[in-house]
């Protein structure tokens, strides 16, 4: 059961390994050891689900006196994926033993939820530590300043990290610092680095900095950025999206039109967006367009008795 549960987190069925590890706990001839406490909140964090997560850690609290490093890292991990980075850095620091996953986990969640200046402080803790960072832990460092709008400090840590530390930049690197630029509009700079480096035009990359230059306006680099990405993924709708809507921006209608018909043209379309959402303990997946819920009348009832009650207050205000 163990390796099943590993292998549902793994494979993104995630509330399938949810399942099995409960089938697991109600089995009194079985034990979970430390490999299936790592794997199942491993699937805690996929699904951001809290509420199972706490479970966990509070069985843990119950029946564990030391807690092995590898679970109090899926711990550190789950509570910063499931939004609450208080915990996770509380269970960080009651940590017996602390490795460099350890330390991943919790600059890449402070990093994650906007806390730029701590994760630098951390990294600076780390170091102090003599703990000789790694590549992740640099992806982590890049995606804190991202998020925190700390470009400079960004790109000083790229541009150090192999001089200082022997870490090469890989196409991970590449990608946080390329959405960090384009995100601060320093599109110029940014077509440079990808410029630089032979994964550079990798589809990831150039889709990242093309949707920068739709949000920046940027017609003359995203128009170029648009055709490079058409020749390496041209049974992708992606790059005609982000062109129709780069056009848009700059009300250049005449060639919205044009990009949307080279879609139409492919015979590709738009992957429709779709929310997982947790009820009562069960996972519901809801699609774009698609009303094949069992329970698809009483949403529908529901949504309208939402707009009605809006339209109340509207009147109302």
């Amino acid at each position: 059961m163990e390796h099943l549960i590993s292998t549902c987190s793994h494979g993104v069925d995630h509330a399938k390994g949810l399942s099995v590890f409960r089938e697991m706990a109600n089995d009194y001839s079985v034990s979970p050891d430390d490999f299936t406490f790592a794997s199942v909140l491993a699937t805690c964090s996929g699904l951001a689900s809290i509420r199972h997560g706490k479970q966990i850690h509070a069985y843990l609290i119950r029946t564990r006196l030391y807690q092995d490093v590898g679970v109090g890292n899926a711990l550190v991990n789950m509570y910063a994926k499931c939004g609450f980075i208080k915990y996770a850095y509380n269970v960080f620091k009651k940590m017996f033993y602390r490795n460099i996953f350890s330390w991943n986990s919790i600059i890449a969640g402070f990093g994650n939820h906007g806390l730029g200046g701590q994760a630098l402080v951390l990294f600076q803790k780390m170091k102090a530590m003599g703990l000789k960072p790694d590549s992740v832990t640099y992806v982590g460092l890049l995606m804190a300043c991202n998020h925190a709008g700390l470009v400079n400090e960004g790109k000083i840590l790229f541009n150090l990290m192999e001089e200082t530390y022997g870490i090469t930049p890989d196409i991970d690197h590449l990608s946080c610092l390329i959405d960090m630029l384009g995100r601060a509009g320093r599109l110029t700079e940014a077509d440079e680095y990808i410029k630089k480096f032979p994964f550079g035009h990798d589809p990831v990359i150039l889709g990242s900095l093309l949707s920068a230059c739709r949000l920046h306006g940027d017609v003359v680099i995203g128009e170029r950025l648009a055709r490079q990405l058409l020749k390496l993924q041209p049974m992708t709708s992606s790059p005609y999206v982000l062109l129709a809507n780069l056009y848009a921006s700059d009300e250049m209608w005449g060639d919205v039109a044009e990009a949307r018909k080279m879609l139409k043209g492919s015979g590709l379309w738009k992957e429709p967006g779709h929310s997982l959402i947790e009820i009562k303990g069960s996972f519901e997946k809801f699609t774009i367009g698609d009303f094949s819920h069992l329970r698809i009348d009483d949403v529908k009832d529901t949504l309208r008795t939402l707009n009605w009650a809006v339209g109340e207050v509207s009147l109302v205000i």
